[in-house]
């Protein structure tokens, strides 16, 4: 058995073939997102303990909004580009590629202005029906989506090119840096440590991230393709990617209607407890991303090839990678729970129960892998979005049904039960259309367990 994990970590670091390189950007993919975990989790700690519980709810709150407007103002494609910029690639459409990256981008900037400005425009015409003291926050966080769209397009094309460092590091660990950084800042300048201070920390670390990932972005894509002729097909790119944003969109509502609802309900400060105990258990969730991030492209190539059979291997790996370190994390937040909500301020260990609910429905995700991504590279991406869209209507129905009886613990029940409702949906549509099995049970690994073959005579 030792033998055999050794082989295999020698494979991971110097093989060369599809399945190592792949191997190394899912080590790569979750050494950032655990990297970006723990930046993430100071800097939510440093800001509880900065502003106080109650300006980090209307925080917590704003960049929620921020998260679900930027998710979805550029209609899905950052999706596309990691559906369609590896079949470019591979069939040798350069033209095209050249013409989705430079039209996506500038989409999505000119897109995430128009729902800033608009944002803007319905704060101030509706500012009398709104608490005050959510107001002047709401108007900064509006300035970050622009700038977040931009990101996010550009992530899919790193994670459609397999560039990992370039699409994942700087939203994921220089984004927090810079939020950690002028906070830190803004506290020495003596400046009012409030949430309007916080989502002016939120624009710098918004903008700077995006700038710096530009930059980065513009000199790998000279060094891969090049200058030359663009030829665009803007019917074809949103025909792929508006199915995708339904997807995205979806996600996004899984994700954070419990804390829209509990703050329609409840004050800033169960917010805040919510969103802490949410925040620390969906940490295992950052494998789930990390794979999907490093098999999307594989995925995507393997299906253009159309080898079956090695997709079929990258999809057991996936699962694989994806549950059993899901799994480890689990009992490690879960042992450490108290302790790490206590670091945000003592009243937020009341938190500590919404934990043991939240981790069923995210362990029953990851025992189907990155289903979602398979789904979408594979062309089943209506498929995909129709799962995601009745189980977001069930996560919101259940959260409207649950929160006002039994608040966050409510919450997160209905989280739960939408999770675990959107993989079992997604395995049922993987299995039938894709005739490929994703559920961990039917890819348990068996080298390293298997006997050893006796010896001949």
């Amino acid at each position: 058995m030792i033998a055999d994990i050794r082989k295999a970590l020698t494979g991971l670091v110097r093989g060369s073939d599809d399945r190592a390189r792949t191997q190394r950007d899912a080590v790569a993919a979750f050494a950032l997102r655990v990297a970006s975990a723990a930046l993430l989790y100071v800097t939510q700690i440093v800001m509880a303990r900065w502003i106080g519980s109650h300006d980090y709810g209307i925080y917590v709150f704003v960049w929620t909004w921020v998260l679900v407007l930027g998710g979805i103002t550029h209609l899905g494609i950052n999706a596309a580009m990691m559906r369609l910029l590896p079949e470019y690639k591979e069939n040798g459409h350069l033209d095209r590629y050249r013409a989705l990256v430079r039209g996506g981008r500038l989409f999505a900037l000119a897109a995430g202005t128009l729902v800033a400005a608009a944002g803007m425009a319905g704060l101030y015409f509706f500012s009398e029906h709104l608490t005050h003291d959510y107001i002047l926050p709401a108007y900064l966080a509006l300035i970050c989506i622009p700038l977040f769209a931009l990101t996010e397009v550009q992530d899919g094309i790193g994670r459609g090119q397999a560039w990992i460092w370039v699409g994942l590091l700087p939203p994921y660990v220089l984004r927090p840096a810079l939020v950690l950084a002028a906070m830190t800042g803004a506290s020495l300048a003596g400046l009012p440590m409030t949430a309007t201070t916080a989502a002016g920390a939120a624009i710098v670390a918004t903008w700077g991230a995006a700038i710096a990932q530009t930059l980065l972005l513009n000199r790998k894509l000279m060094s891969e393709v090049g200058k030359g002729p663009r030829s665009y097909e803007v019917r074809n790119w949103f025909a792929i990617s508006i199915p995708l944003v339904v997807v995205a969109a979806a996600e996004l509502m899984l994700q954070n209607t419990d804390i829209l609802v509990v703050s329609k309900y409840m004050t800033p400060t169960d917010v805040a407890i919510y969103f802490a105990s949410a925040k620390t258990m969906s940490l295992i969730m950052f494998v789930h991303y990390a794979v999907g991030s490093a098999v999307a492209n594989r995925f995507a190539a393997l299906n253009a090839r159309g080898d079956t059979e090695q997709l079929r291997a990258f999809v057991r790996d996936a699962v694989n990678w994806t549950f059993w370190p899901s799994l480890a994390a689990a009992v490690v937040i879960l042992a450490l729970g108290k302790p790490l909500l206590w670091l945000f301020g003592p009243q937020f260990e009341a938190g500590y129960p919404v934990m043991f609910i939240l981790v069923i429905g995210f362990l029953f995700r990851s025992s189907f892998g990155p289903a979602e991504v398979l789904l979408s590279m594979l062309g089943e991406h209506q498929v995909c979005a129709a799962v995601l869209v009745v189980s977001a209507l069930l996560n919101l129905a259940l959260n409207f049904a649950l929160v006002p009886t039994f608040g966050l613990i409510g919450a997160a029940v209905a989280t739960s039960i939408a999770l675990a409702t959107a993989a079992l949906l997604n395995y049922v549509v993987a299995r039938r259309r894709l005739e490929i099995e994703i559920a961990i049970w039917r890819n348990l690994p068996t080298r390293v367990f298997a006997p050893k073959p006796e010896p001949l005579a």
